[in-house]
């Protein structure tokens, strides 16, 4: 008799699993039907954006991360596809820009938009293979902290940010899982909040929330060396933070974000270059 239940049970997730595949497919396909974004159309004619699961080759808790970083990276193709109803936030002299939106179900959303002087490999490997050394080159991080890897695409990440100037904002923790893809000559990398055993709450610190957020990348149609560089941001930073406040420091932390990363790729090409005594 348990062994029955344990066989239908089995077969009742596999078929939610099924399905929820069929879903982002099909949504993918409503994008790119109707035209929203050149880059939905671009990423799904080079290769599939969401490829299958491996599902045996995954416990149902691993199952489970990697589902959330499939639909962290779907919702947020959603969003990003939509070019309706963007307000600047700011832009800087440079010309990097930062736009934001509220979607219903999920809050105020920020896209930061940016051209970079390196191919986007350099930056895909910088920030996914490089993840635990953002503290290094970026002042608004403290740490990264990989928790669990699933697979080449999933993982599962602690991050603690770093108190704002005049400590407005004080530090917060994420637990989030990620979603890392590589289609064609275009790059992901999503995320959203969760859940894991080895980073439980911690009372000194309050937990924020994230997701859905995705850095998209692909190269400049003008110069392919250079690349487009995209960030959706959503955070909920919990505490009581006039939203004024908030609003200012996650723009401000996007602009921020885009020029260290440019003075960490330098500061890279710098070291590769120079001479070996």
């Amino acid at each position: 008799m348990q062994r029955s239940c344990e066989v239908t049970l089995e077969v009742f997730l596999s078929g939610l699993r099924k399905n929820a595949m069929v879903a982002i497919h099909q949504e993918l396909n409503r994008l790119t039907d109707s035209g929203h974004s050149n880059w939905i159309s671009h990423v799904h004619r080079r290769s599939s954006l969401l490829g299958s699961i491996k599902e045996e080759t995954f416990s149902k808790e691993e199952l489970s991360y990697v589902r959330q970083g499939e639909e962290a990276l779907q919702r947020a193709i959603v969003i990003l596809s939509d070019q309706e109803g963007w307000t600047v936030e700011t832009v800087a002299a440079n010309g990097d820009k930062v736009l934001s939106k509220t979607i219903p179900d999920i809050g105020k959303v920020f896209k930061l938009e940016v051209v970079l002087e390196q191919h986007l490999h350099s930056l895909y490997e910088e920030l996914v293979g490089n993840m635990e050394q953002m503290g290094e080159w970026n002042p608004h991080v403290k740490q990264v902290k990989i928790l669990q890897r699933i697979g080449p695409e999933t993982m599962v990440t602690h991050e603690i940010s770093a108190d704002t100037p005049g400590n407005v904002v004080g530090a917060r923790d994420f637990v989030s899982v990620r979603c890392a893809k590589r289609r064609g000559s275009t790059c992901f990398l999503a995320g959203t909040s969760t859940q894991h055993p080895k980073m439980p709450e911690q009372k000194s610190m309050i937990r924020a929330e994230n997701g859905p957020t995705c850095i998209v990348m692909k190269p400049c149609s003008e110069d392919p060396n250079k690349t487009q560089f995209t960030w959706l941001l959503n955070i909920d930073l919990k505490g009581w933070i006039p939203k004024t406040i908030i609003n200012k420091v996650l723009s401000q932390t996007q602009v921020d974000f885009a020029q260290h990363l440019r003075q960490r790729m330098a500061n890279s090409v710098s070291l590769e270059t120079a001479p070996v005594c």
